[in-house]
């Protein structure tokens, strides 16, 4: 385990700095608007300040943690960053989509159908689980895609959505939705249908902007 000049480790044990503070940020553990302290933050992993830096650093640029002044924060919840995730996520999802029905394998087309029975065996009542299965086939439908590049923005983009903890799949309905435009998604990558995945794939990810656009206003109202 590296350490620095006064014997400090420089990584804690359980993963990087820059793995768990992240980790932290996305469970909503470090709400938004919290002060990342490098001082406090050495302190409860057992670190120096040099891999708070850089983790800080990191968590900047991948859009978690803002500077406010010359102090880090937890970067706030914003009607404007919802927006602007969904809109390029729509765009990104359509190319995974696309991808996804002109480039899949029998392997891909198998991980994709076992994704959706998973989906269809949750409990409607479960909106954590509707979400890790719906997570699941999402992830599943981008690899598919065999793009690097387009895997690596969608995981990306995925990380900030995170940080709204609560899932547009409780909204009431939606969870029968996502399962009936799911099945027709699914139906499209397997008969090679790339226009019309790709269409269903962007229809998916706008309806689920307009749901967390409602649930953001009405969380964000007066009681």
């Amino acid at each position: 385990m590296p350490v620095d000049q006064d014997g400090a480790r420089e990584e804690p044990v359980g993963g990087s700095v820059y793995e768990r503070l992240r980790a932290d940020i996305v469970s909503g553990a470090e709400a938004p608007g919290d002060h990342l302290g490098e001082a406090a933050l050495a302190e409860r992993y057992g670190v120096s300040r040099t891999p708070v830096r850089e983790a800080l650093r990191r968590l900047e640029q991948d859009g978690l943690v803002e500077r406010v002044g010359r102090q880090m924060h937890v970067r706030m919840h914003r009607p404007e960053e919802i927006l602007d995730i969904y809109e390029v996520r729509i765009i990104l999802e359509e190319a995974a989509g696309r991808g996804a029905a002109q480039r899949h394998t029998a392997l891909d087309l198998g991980l994709l159908t076992r994704a959706y029975e998973d989906m269809l065996a949750v409990d409607p009542a479960d909106h954590a689980e509707q979400a890790r299965a719906n997570r699941l086939f999402h992830e599943r439908l981008r690899n598919a895609s065999h793009s690097p590049t387009l895997i690596n923005l969608l995981e990306r983009l995925g990380s900030h959505l995170q940080r709204y903890p609560q899932t547009t799949l409780s909204h009431p309905g939606r969870w029968a939705e996502v399962l009936r435009e799911t099945e027709e998604l699914l139906a499209a990558v397997r008969e090679r249908r790339a226009d019309d995945a790709a269409r269903i794939a962007a229809d998916h990810m706008k309806a689920a902007r307009d749901i967390r656009l409602t649930m953001y206003a009405a969380e964000a109202s007066p009681r």
